[in-house]
């Protein structure tokens, strides 16, 4: 049997979980979720990684996959972080080597992307489960994406955004988290609302509940940021052709607001694409998360294991935009 150490990092805590890939699902009991100081030094945020780490049944000698947020350099396992509000102590500290110096005599220890992670595992066990592609966002202080192609991470390539990142698009001349985001939607609402600072008023699932009790504000301000997201996404959706988004992340809990906006903004988007756009985005999949909480362990423990396999690390994969009949396709570049 075969069981796989994991760390999911995220802007506040740590997870660690071992995942049994005869099963695919975390072992029962395994996983450990602690706090973390993003704002510490290195040495006490390292330690805090560490100590989730060794509170889970890990052998000597393992292949550790490791789900981290960006900006991150994957390959060579050093973070880049600067200027972004977290884990800037970490910033061209090499978190792999640190890392094998705290956990059990660690074989490997591989890093992808934490939208990525929640990606393959939704990909190997969840919503996205046998799809050739897929679009997979994550909402929550951010946006989060991956564009799974086979299973991999599309980053290069025309049918994608830069990188394969959505929140480096743009909608209405502004920079995706400048519209749809959690400071964005509390600051939409604030001016709505005329309430002086953003941080005096609700957060984001208080809006939701004004916006299911008609407070007219909050409907509208939910009702326009995912029709916004939408409109952005919809362009590169008919450039990827996925058979399905799966969405993800602490604002999922509000489906029943945020599902409706969105697939109207995608549609109001493909219809301004055209024709195809239309029939690309109509017959797209739309829908939540089926393993929110494990879909990042699960990924990370996939992705550890296909670099044993592979033997090195992980490079680039580019897909290009499939054509429309008798002509380029008009949304390759959006």
């Amino acid at each position: 049997m075969t069981r796989v150490p994991v760390l999911e990092i995220g802007g506040t805590h740590v997870t660690a979980a071992l995942v049994d890939m005869a099963t695919g699902q975390p072992v029962a009991g395994s996983v450990v979720r602690r706090p973390v100081a993003a704002d510490a030094g290195s040495t006490e945020i390292l330690d805090s990684f560490a100590e989730a780490a060794r509170r889970i049944a890990a052998p000597e000698g393992a292949r550790w996959g490791v789900a981290v947020p960006g900006p991150f350099d994957y390959a060579a396992g050093v973070g880049k972080f600067r200027g972004i509000g977290k884990f800037e102590a970490l910033h061209d500290i090499d978190v792999g080597a640190e890392l094998s110096d705290r956990l059990p005599r660690p074989r490997a220890v591989s890093f992808l992307n934490d939208a990525d992670a929640f990606a393959l595992g939704e990909h190997h066990g969840g919503a996205a489960a046998g799809r050739d592609r897929s679009v997979c966002v994550t909402l929550g202080t951010g946006v989060g994406s991956s564009f799974l192609r086979d299973g991999l991470p599309v980053t290069e390539g025309p049918a994608v955004p830069p990188g394969g990142r959505a929140h480096r698009i743009s909608v209405d001349g502004l920079p995706l988290e400048e519209v749809i985001s959690r400071r964005a939607i509390r600051a939409r609402y604030a001016r709505a609302a005329g309430i002086g600072e953003p941080a005096e008023g609700p957060d984001v699932s208080a809006i939701a509940e004004l916006a299911r009790g008609a407070d007219r504000h909050a409907a509208a301000t939910i009702s326009g940021c995912f029709i916004a997201l939408g409109r952005a996404l919809a362009p590169w959706c008919t450039a990827f052709r996925p058979g399905v988004m799966v969405i993800g992340g602490s604002m999922a809990a509000s489906w029943d607001l945020i599902g409706p906006a969105l697939r109207a903004g995608l549609v109001t988007g493909a219809e301004a694409a055209g024709p195809e756009a239309e029939r690309v985005v109509a017959a797209m999949d739309l829908c939540t998360a089926r393993r929110p909480d494990d879909a990042p362990l699960i990924g990370a423990a996939h992705w550890a294991l296909r670099r044993r396999t592979e033997g090195g690390p992980p490079v680039p994969v580019a897909v290009a935009a499939d054509p429309e009949p008798g002509g380029v396709h008009s949304a390759a570049r959006p």
